[in-house]
């Protein structure tokens, strides 16, 4: 897998129903998410919500999105941390949990399920679930950890961030407020998988390990792997493995939804639902038609 894409689409109301069916007769539902969810969410990195907030780094360094922001070159630790404070303020700290994902709990809340997610931005914990049913496996924006990786422990950083927010002028923090690692003494970096040295703690470790032990409890059955916004940037991590799963377990269904992608293989398009439609918009559904179906 995969030898070609099998492209179905559904809308208006009949694949609602049909998923929510799916779902409600599910033994266990695997939700992989990505950053698809958290823009259904308005958790843009691009338009409206990056100039206003942004305005004088763009203005500065000719930024032109949030994602690739990520990548710039600062020529100083106080610039780098000027916009990542902030980066990390209206992604992480300042923001409420999205209506997709309250939507998405209250439709798996009383569900054998597991959630992988792609997504650094907390708002799985954000909207209630419990952290034994998530493998955040990119990180957290919320935590700091050496740069060099010198040793394996994560930092909150919600105290630093706020004070680099607030006091930062001119896309500069003061010196004093560039974090360090307490170790080593060198740079620190945000918790994002980027480079060789993303720092796999123990509670990582341990969520892997939720994640591995759901997979092996339930990998027989009628299983529902449930995809929710994940492009082709990192595919091996939920969309192809989602694929081979659903492939050796004839009761497996696999359920894509997504705005411009939602896709799936020749191999397994008979237990396919793609949906290419606004992922808000279809759990919001899907959580209503559960809500009258109890």
């Amino acid at each position: 897998m995969p030898t070609g894409l099998y492209h179905r689409i559904k809308r208006n109301s009949g694949p609602i129903g049909e998923l929510a069916a799916l779902l409600k007769n599910a033994d266990a539902v695997v939700v992989g998410a990505g950053s698809g969810l958290s823009a259904a969410a308005g958790l843009m990195y691009s338009g409206e919500r990056f100039t206003a907030n942004f305005r004088e780094f763009i203005e500065r360094y000719g930024l032109r999105d949030m994602y690739s922001a990520g990548f710039y070159p600062f020529p100083t630790q106080e610039e780098k941390w000027a916009y990542w404070s902030r980066h990390i303020y209206y992604n992480r700290y300042d923001v409420a949990p999205g209506k997709p994902y309250l939507d998405l709990y209250a439709l798996l809340k009383d569900k054998n399920y597991f959630i992988l997610t792609t997504n650094v931005d907390h708002q799985f914990w954000l909207a209630g679930f419990p952290d034994e049913r998530i493998f955040a496996t990119q990180g957290d924006y919320g935590l700091f950890q050496c740069a060099k990786a010198c040793h394996k422990k994560l930092y909150n950083n919600e105290t630093q961030v706020r004070a680099m927010v607030a006091r930062q002028k001119n896309c500069r923090i003061p010196s004093e407020l560039v974090p360090r690692c307490p170790v080593c003494g060198g740079d620190m970096e945000v918790n994002l998988r980027c480079d060789g040295y993303f720092v796999e703690d123990e509670a990582w470790m341990r969520a892997c390990g939720h994640y591995e032990d759901f997979l092996h409890e339930n990998k027989d059955g009628r299983v529902v792997y449930l995809e929710l916004g994940v492009g082709m940037n990192t595919p091996g991590i939920i969309k192809y493995p989602f694929w081979q799963m659903t492939d050796k377990n004839p009761a497996a269904v696999y359920v894509c939804i997504n705005l411009s992608e939602a896709c799936a293989p020749w191999e397994i398009k008979e237990r396919s639902i793609c949906i290419s439609e606004d992922i808000a918009q279809v759990l919001k559904e899907l959580a209503e038609t559960g809500k009258e179906g109890r």
